[in-house]
């Protein structure tokens, strides 16, 4: 990972801890070339749209955007400390998913994170997966205040012919 994404995504973690963050806050105590860094990786941010600035009085303030959140969840997904157990806790995880036409760009998120967190594809909006990640996506859910266009289900109860189909994918 280049230092450019570190301090990225150090940033993003930092923003979506509180509402807003002061750029004050962010690079006191630092020395100057990490402070250029993190406000270089800062400018990056909210010129890709992950993070918003807000001005007020004598101080710059960042605030993360709903793309930010979508970001910082890949990168959870991605990083070390996110594996998940691979023992099997005889649960899956299915996911419902259904979003107009007009929320194209979020479907597609949303699709991006579910492949990355291990689900598969059952039929155009049915994902499912035996990995506990149904935390991570009600987040998701509620970040993204999609109320009735997620919906999340957790069981261990899966027809005979599906589960064979399903053992196979997963290799369980």
């Amino acid at each position: 990972m280049s230092s450019k994404s570190k301090y990225s995504n150090k940033l993003l973690k930092i923003l979506a801890e509180k509402p807003a963050v002061s750029m004050q806050s962010i690079t006191e105590n630092k020395n100057p070339k990490t402070s250029y860094a993190l406000a270089r990786a800062m400018k990056n941010l909210v010129e890709a749209g992950c993070a918003e600035l807000h001005k007020s009085d004598n101080k710059n303030y960042f605030k993360i955007t709903k793309k930010g959140k979508t970001k910082l969840d890949a990168i959870r997904l991605e990083g070390e400390d996110a594996l998940v157990s691979a023992s099997w806790d005889g649960l899956w995880r299915i996911i419902l998913l259904d979003l107009p036409e007009n929320r194209k760009s979020e479907r597609e998120s949303l699709r991006y994170l579910l492949k990355k967190a291990g689900f598969v594809c059952l039929k155009n909006s049915a994902w499912i997966s035996p990995f506990p990640f149904e935390h991570l996506f009600a987040n998701i859910k509620k970040d993204l205040g999609l109320t009735t266009e997620m919906m999340i289900i957790v069981s261990e109860n899966i027809d005979e012919e599906s589960k064979k189909f399903l053992f196979e994918a997963f290799g369980k």
